[in-house]
């Protein structure tokens, strides 16, 4: 997706560690119409699947979701890293550590949110090591539902998380794949 690499060359800054800041246009501030067209993108790759909800995680992923879901007609179905007053019936949860945070969560949605007859398209706004999506993959799949796809607006290729899910079988599609991010440049896996 070229508008998303253009975002990133002009305004993505690349720290030590592997950390790519993208909080002026993706996960802090948020560019509405950069959104609407990752929205969009999304809808065109998977509207074949008979998408029923898209499923992500508390926070960063919440803005994409909303973005893509409003394409499919859907509801979208947060999973929550914190365990609230208000969570009641049955839960399904799963550990996940955060690459950005350094920390595990277990994260957790209402069971009735997913039924089995849910073919759940499930979004996030990176894909490093793989184990935000490797936990929510396992809450659908426990639920009995239908992990549809997976979008990913942008992937470290260079990482294993990608091989990790791919390798499960699962169909992820991600709309800027970085091949390698050396002394602040940015070089982008043609092979999307």
């Amino acid at each position: 997706m070229e508008l998303l690499r253009q975002a990133i060359r002009e305004r993505a800054v690349v720290r030590p560690g592997d950390v790519l800041k993208v909080d002026s246009f993706l996960n802090h501030q948020i560019d509405i119409d950069l959104l609407g067209e990752v929205g969009r993108e999304f809808y065109q790759r998977f509207k074949s699947r008979g998408i029923t909800k898209v499923l992500t995680i508390e926070a960063s992923g919440i803005a994409i979701a909303v973005a893509t879901a409003q394409y499919f007609d859907v509801p979208v179905v947060f999973a929550k890293k914190h365990q609230t007053k208000n969570l009641d019936g049955e839960l399904l949860s799963a550990p996940v550590t955060s690459f950005t945070h350094g920390r595990t969560y277990d994260v957790t949605v209402e069971k009735k949110f997913l039924p089995p007859e849910d073919t759940v398209l499930i979004v996030d706004d990176f894909l490093a090591k793989g184990s935000a999506l490797s936990g929510l993959c396992d809450i659908v799949e426990r639920a009995g539902a239908k992990v549809g796809g997976i979008g990913i607006v942008i992937e470290k290729g260079f990482d294993v998380g990608g091989g990790l899910i791919r390798a499960r079988g699962y169909d992820v599609q991600s709309l800027a794949r970085i091949k390698s991010m050396n002394e602040g440049r940015i070089v982008f896996d043609d092979a999307e």
